[in-house]
């Protein structure tokens, strides 16, 4: 009988120290900071004849799209991407054809998907109002933007899911028009997947256009594709740092970087669903973040264990085992108050709270875009039939910013009205502090209707 095969290790940063781990992890958040594949580098030579950085190449191609519009779109995909797309816009029928043909285990998929994302956020509508006092009023109403541009990536794997964690919530906020750009294949099309998602979120045109390119034309517009208010969805470095460079052109909800996930456990945790979760993440790509902050060292060996006994049989091995390596660690932590207290530090999109009494700990969470609460909330659910947009602040920004939702697709305007009783109360205020700034026309604009009130004549 042959001896079974040895299990082969698995290579992740370990840390017993929490300051030696705050250090290093905290220090692996800049976009601009993350270097460049070889092959990217070959391929920005051939397209621009010299080496360039991923911002040189955005600003670049954003000029030209600015300038020439469906010309630049169609002349860096046929340059970036090795394709032809004589005509940007996917035909209704290519859409239709993708409905009918999906697997239709995964268009259901889609469409409870779809139907939990939509009733989350009809929960979360907020109204207009307008509040009255005395003979004056002030108030907010709230206006649905007209136009967002939707980005999906069709890169390695296409994500039809954030397809929907973006429209679908767009739709409820009642936004007018919803576009959707996506890179498509070498075959010239986009993922069927892709289609058949945009058909069930409701979304009235899908382009065939991706990088800074996408961005570009959704910012500025072209003559086939007319701009939009604002951009959303995640994407690769170029796509990131070209929705940073178009804002104030547009608005966009923020800059998606590599997906990240922090579990926080104690000896209760479950060390499969550990390692089944740290490979989860670590299977979307090589810069994905997987980390594990653990109070108990027997919790930790077990887990990676079961993780390189896990990756011998996963479909994405390779790059499971790259991301592990690059950007993944496990980390000893004292207590699991000290936990948190280091994933507050490092603010990822994801946190996973895998511990006793997971419900108690919910209050020490400061920053996250989603939380997990206990063992058996898969982190992997969030991403698709949760029901919350899976679209999240990345790169530590959720310690200021929130998860896509409604008011992403809404604007507001401020209603002021002041009667004669309004104006004889704050105009006088409003008066000394204008002129304490040195603006005497701000307080002779209120100071000539208190006159008008007063039957005044002026001096």
């Amino acid at each position: 009988m042959s001896p079974e095969p040895a299990v082969r290790s698995l290579d992740i940063a370990r840390f017993d120290s929490t300051e030696d781990a705050r250090r290093v992890l905290l220090a692996r958040r800049s976009l601009e900071e993350m270097a460049l594949p070889a092959e990217i580098g070959i391929k920005i030579r051939e397209v621009f004849g010299e080496a360039l950085t991923a911002a040189q190449v955005v600003e670049r191609i954003l000029a030209d799209v600015r300038a020439n519009g469906d010309d630049a779109v169609h002349r860096y995909t046929r340059a970036i991407d090795g394709h032809d797309v004589a005509e940007s816009r996917v035909p209704d029928a290519a859409i239709a054809h993708a409905v009918r043909t999906l697997d239709p285990a995964t268009y259901s998929g889609l469409e409870v998907a779809a139907a939990r994302v939509r009733a989350f956020h009809e929960r979360a509508r907020r109204n207009s109002w307008i509040d009255f006092d005395g003979d004056g009023a002030v108030g907010q109403i709230l206006r649905p933007l007209e136009r967002v541009g939707i980005y999906a990536p069709g890169g390695r794997v296409p994500y039809p899911s954030s397809v929907l964690m973006a429209a679908v919530p767009a739709r409820v906020a009642g936004v007018r028009d919803v576009v959707l750009a996506s890179p498509s294949g070498p075959d010239g099309e986009v993922a069927p997947a892709l289609l058949a998602a945009a058909h069930i979120a409701g979304v009235d045109a899908v382009y065939r256009i991706g990088g800074a390119q996408a961005i570009g034309a959704l910012a500025y517009g072209t003559n086939t594709i007319p701009r939009v208010d604002k951009i959303l969805g995640p994407g690769n470095l170029f796509v990131a740092l070209a929705k940073r460079m178009v804002f104030g052109q547009v608005s966009i909800e923020g800059l998606a970087g590599p997906t990240e996930c922090i579990l926080v456990a104690d000896e209760t945790a479950n060390p499969r669903y550990l390692a089944a979760d740290l490979i989860a993440q670590a299977e979307h790509d090589p810069l994905a973040q997987p980390i594990l902050l653990c109070t108990s060292g027997d919790q930790i060996e077990a887990t990676l264990r079961a993780a390189a006994a896990m990756l011998d049989s996963a479909p994405r091995a390779d790059v499971i085992r790259q991301s592990m390596a690059a950007r993944g660690a496990v980390v000893l932590v004292p207590s699991v108050e000290d936990g948190i207290e280091l994933a507050n530090a490092y603010a990822p999109e994801h946190l996973c709270l895998c511990v006793r009494d997971a419900w108690t700990k919910l209050g020490l969470v400061k920053n996250a875009g989603g939380v997990f609460v206990g063992d058996l909330s898969a982190e992997s659910i969030g991403d698709y039939t949760a029901g919350p947009s899976h679209i999240m602040p990345t790169g530590g920004t959720a310690r200021f910013s929130s998860p896509l939702n409604l008011d992403d697709f809404v604007k507001i305007t401020s209603v002021f009205a002041f009667g004669p009783a309004e104006l004889r109360r704050l105009g006088p205020p409003a008066m000394a502090v204008a002129r304490s700034e040195g603006l005497h026309a701000h307080a002779e604009s209120i100071e000539l209707r208190l006159r008008d009130l007063d039957g005044e004549q002026p001096g």
